[in-house]
């Protein structure tokens, strides 16, 4: 009798790795970019293409971990605090050298003037900030995440619906990614498009500080009876990315990055529409 009542717990224990070895990856994916992004030079550039698709492939398995965890009701403050710490490596310390690297470190320098030297070495100083900002930023989000028991964004949406509080750090990280996958790679070449950069990645790094919602697809069930339409949709994203990976994950990064702006945006409009109007305004009666 004990042995039988011993078997499940010793499965049990054992299903707690499962969760933690797709953490693991997604470690060693951060760490292979890193790398590549150290390989990276103006000859070589390919590496900060493999550097971007080593980071898209860690949101991927970001999501799988908390979701087998969520399944198996293996979650555990050991797995959190792992996958914390995964992410500030994968989501974190990459995507900020990768955006570096790739935006200002390998711009080609302008050869014209010293006015023009100049003015390339303050913008590279200058994107060095925009992505040490972007890796703060990061940081803080995840510490705002690991003490928040009931977090609330500040522009509710609808009841049911999932939303996370300022957009989580994998999806900053794949904005990043995405861009310079659309790239394949090239770095930029110009001071207006690097300016524009240090303006992206300072806006990826705000939104992820803010209370904006931004939609977490936790309340996706693929153990609903009728998954087909997500079976489906699925299957046309993974078939267009396998495709067309650069524009259309290009697409899929920004359009989840507008739709916090968009329902905030929203939420403001909607906000003011619906003011109470002011209150009759009625004379004092005179008196005889």
């Amino acid at each position: 009798m004990d042995e039988v009542l011993t078997k499940p717990r010793r499965r049990s224990k054992g299903m707690y790795i499962l969760p933690s070895l797709f953490t693991t990856a997604n470690m060693a994916l951060g760490y292979y970019a890193i790398l590549e992004v150290l390989h990276a030079s103006l000859s070589e550039y390919w590496h900060l293409d493999n550097a971007a698709k080593a980071i898209g492939f860690a949101v991927l398995f970001d999501g799988l971990d908390g979701r087998i965890a969520r399944m198996t009701d293996t979650s555990s403050d050991f797995g959190r605090e792992l996958d914390s710490l995964a992410d500030a490596i994968t989501f974190g310390v990459a995507p900020a050298m990768l955006a570096w690297t790739w935006g200002f470190h390998l711009m080609p320098p302008v050869l014209l003037s010293d006015w023009h030297q100049t003015w390339h070495i303050k913008l590279t100083q200058l994107g060095a900030i925009a992505c040490f900002l972007f890796l703060v930023a990061g940081v803080s989000r995840l510490a705002r995440f690991n003490i928040t028991t009931n977090p609330q964004p500040s522009n509710p949406g609808r009841p049911g619906k999932k939303y996370f509080v300022g957009m989580p750090i994998p999806a900053g990280a794949g904005v990043v990614a995405a861009v310079v996958h659309f790239a394949s790679g090239e770095p930029l070449t110009s001071w207006y498009t690097a300016l524009t950069w240090v303006a992206m990645v300072t806006t990826v790094g705000y939104l992820m500080v803010s209370t904006w919602r931004f939609y977490s697809f936790k309340d996706i069930d693929f153990r609903s009876r009728h998954p087909f339409r997500l079976i489906i949709l699925l299957a046309a994203l993974f078939y267009g990315i396998w495709l067309f990976s650069g524009p259309v994950l290009f697409a899929v990064a920004l359009l989840y990055m507008a739709s916090g702006v968009f329902w905030r945006l929203q939420w403001i409009f909607r906000r003011r529409g619906n003011t109470p109007p002011p209150p009759p305004y009625k004379e004092a009666s005179q008196t005889s």
